[in-house]
């Protein structure tokens, strides 16, 4: 059970600061009370222990040694100490001070072993030999003093008076061993004590946290299911405090944001229809303008002068049109999730080959390329990114254009670098988005803005990605712009679904 607590612990922060501040306030409080406790029993301890002896002390002073003579001997100060000594409860020494003749004092001690004059701190000599004045308020010239002093480590209660009237002075040593014995068991039963209340408040604090966090922990669950796209999750409301309002605006939330996300989810959809029926009705027009076009084409030499221009203009943007529509029926298919792939085994330095000199772009392209990279790929979609890779390269940086081929472990990389201007650092995280057009930068750029998304798209739809990136001279000035194709080697990392092409050359139906 114990193992459990301290594992839960590890895992919440939020339940170790409630333990904490549980054990903390417990802590404080114990320490508070049981201080109090042995304060307030340690005076009573030694209160009652110093007065008794005081006061029996006193009271030996004035049966006792009040009775010696004025000049008394060594021995009547010894035997009276000694009785003193002997007569008291209150078990402690006494050594008596007198003087047999002017300025030659005598001692005698119950105990010279164990009590002596040395044994007397000077400051409570001082006081008791000190003579005041006898006043109304004041009414005995000598007063009992007492201190409390510390020999090898044991603690002992001196007293000291002096007899009115002249006469000895006696002083008593009382050991208080005993009763700093009976304080230290106190204080370890108030200890244990302590501790046993900062355990106690621990585990009240882990009942605490877990019947609070346990509404929290269903909160970050459901939070979780939510962001996973379950939208339908909802929490049961049990109670009227504030973790049951909190389920409640929890639960108002995800409503709104399904709805939302349903009226998006509608209108996207809904875009995309529109988008794909306005991409086919317009299919059908631009047949009929892409033959009329041709025509016109191949009889623009003979035209008159005046009309050729505006006949090229035409057949240009004609040809521009059906681009754009062919665009936008690719893109449709991606975000409709119907785009599929047509895998085969292809000979990149081939393919490469195959799409430069399609377009006459031999003479403009430098290909560095080994024969024998083979990669399971489509070729259409691969043919597609590498035209827009090259054709934009040769668009805003001019040729030559370099495109190299390398593998780099389980991937296939082609680099495709012009040498223009680069792109602007404020242009670069946008350079994939659709219909992004930087004119200020690029003002020979005559695209639709659809070429390096749907690039980006065929990239992805394989497992791979394409990045932009500026290359640096060796004196820190940009030297064109590089975009870096990374392809899967393995067919297995592609995790859409695919068509394959079976080893007769057909296609089967996904």
């Amino acid at each position: 059970m114990t193992k459990g607590i301290f594992t839960r612990l590890r895992l919440s922060s939020l339940r170790l600061r409630l333990v904490v501040v549980f054990a903390l306030v417990a802590l404080t409080a114990a320490v508070a009370a049981s201080g109090i406790a042995y304060w307030l029993n340690r005076e009573a301890v030694l209160t009652r222990t110093q007065d008794g002896a005081l006061n029996d002390f006193r009271q030996e002073m004035q049966n006792r040694a009040a009775t010696l003579p004025l000049r008394p001997t060594e021995d009547d100060l010894r035997r009276t100490a000694e009785q003193m000594a002997g007569g008291s409860s209150a078990n402690y020494q006494v050594l008596l001070l007198g003087e047999r003749a002017v300025g030659k004092p005598i001692v005698g001690a119950s105990d010279p072993d164990d009590f002596t004059l040395a044994d007397v701190p000077r400051s409570l000599r001082d006081a008791v030999d000190t003579e005041r004045p006898v006043t109304e308020a004041n009414p005995y010239p000598y007063h009992l003093f007492w201190q409390r002093t510390e020999r090898d480590g044991t603690p002992y209660l001196v007293g000291g008076t002096r007899i009115d009237g002249g006469g000895p002075a006696g002083y008593m040593f009382k050991s208080l061993a005993a009763e700093r014995a009976d304080l230290n068991s106190l204080g370890w039963s108030l200890g244990i004590a302590t501790a046993l209340a900062v355990a106690g408040s621990v585990l009240l604090a882990q009942v605490a946290a877990t019947t609070v966090l346990r509404p929290v922990h269903r909160l970050g669950e459901a939070a979780k299911q939510l962001g996973e796209g379950k939208l339908d999750t909802r929490l049961r409301v049990t109670g009227a405090d504030e973790l049951a309002d909190l389920t409640r605006t929890f639960n108002s939330a995800a409503e709104s944001l399904q709805k939302k996300v349903a009226d998006m989810s509608a209108r996207e959809e809904s875009s995309r229809r529109f988008v794909a029926d306005m991409s086919h009705e317009l299919r059908t027009p631009l047949t009929a303008l892409t033959a009329v076009t041709e025509v016109l084409e191949d009889e623009q030499d003979s035209l008159d002068p005046m009309i050729a221009p505006a006949v090229a203009l035409v057949v240009s943007e004609t040809r521009r049109l059906n681009d754009l529509v062919e665009n936008l029926m690719e893109v449709t298919r991606f975000d409709a999730g119907t785009a599929r792939l047509v895998l085969d085994e292809v000979d990149i330095a081939d393919q490469i080959t195959a799409c430069i000199d399609a377009r006459a772009w031999l003479d403009a392209v430098d290909l560095d390329a080994e024969r024998g990279i083979v990669a399971p790929l489509d070729p259409r979609r691969l043919d597609v990114i590498l035209a827009n890779l090259i054709g934009n390269a040769l668009k805003h940086g001019g040729s030559p254009v370099r495109v190299s081929v390398r593998t780099d472990d389980d991937e296939l990389v082609i680099a495709v670098r012009d040498h223009g201007p680069g792109i602007p650092e404020e242009v670069l995280p946008h350079v994939f988005d659709r219909f992004y057009k930087a004119s200020a930068s690029r003002p020979r750029s005559e695209g639709s803005g659809l070429g390096l998304s749907i690039a980006m798209e065929n990239a992805l739809i394989h497992g791979g990605s394409i990045t932009a990136a500026n290359s640096v001279g060796e004196d820190g000035t940009v030297d064109g712009a590089v975009f870096v194709l990374r392809l899967p080697l393995d067919a297995s990392g592609i995790t859409r679904e695919v068509q394959t092409r079976s080893s007769q050359g057909e296609v089967e139906e996904a």
